[in-house]
């Protein structure tokens, strides 16, 4: 079957978050540790600014990226942090990648000149992604913060989009 990628819709809240709530309960990929339900991620859609992308196959959503602010500072408004997350069950197929190349697109359509994120060292796929679509590795934060009373280190990765004098 082929995926299909798309801006994500309100209505696609709980496809998000059983795919979201994988990656919570893998604990391979955020320090989030309580499961997400609709509700919680409504916020996701409101504002255009911080577009959030679907992979569907079959109608089913199977991966999304969605991006978020970086600081509250007006400095920041043109940068975004970027999460990703592919069903267990669909990963290894380019998905993420598929989801990522149309982030980035409506990232720079939404006025987005610098994207970023960070990333669990031993998450290779993810920083071999990142590093196939020209992100650079800005460095380690060493024992960022706890995950199951484990302290984790996070790789940060950024990436820009167009430079600010390009509007």
């Amino acid at each position: 079957m082929s995926i299909e990628v798309r801006t994500a819709t309100a209505d696609d809240a709980p496809g998000i978050c059983i795919v979201y709530n994988q990656g919570i309960a893998d604990r391979v990929a955020t320090f989030e540790t309580d499961p997400r339900s609709p509700e919680d991620i409504a916020h996701w859609f409101t504002s255009p600014e911080y577009p959030v992308i679907v992979a569907t196959e079959a109608d089913r959503i199977v991966g999304f990226a969605s991006t978020s602010p970086y600081g509250s500072r007006a400095c920041y408004a043109g940068i975004r942090e970027f999460s990703i997350y592919v069903h267990r069950q669909a990963k290894r197929r380019g998905i993420a990648r598929k989801l990522m190349v149309s982030l980035l697109a409506a990232a720079e359509k939404a006025g987005c000149w610098k994207i970023t994120s960070r990333i669990f060292p031993e998450n290779t796929a993810s920083l071999e992604l990142c590093k196939s679509l020209g992100f650079r590795v800005v460095g380690t934060h060493l024992r960022h913060a706890r995950l199951d009373g484990e302290w984790r280190d996070v790789v940060t990765v950024e990436r820009s989009i167009a430079r600010p004098d390009e509007g």
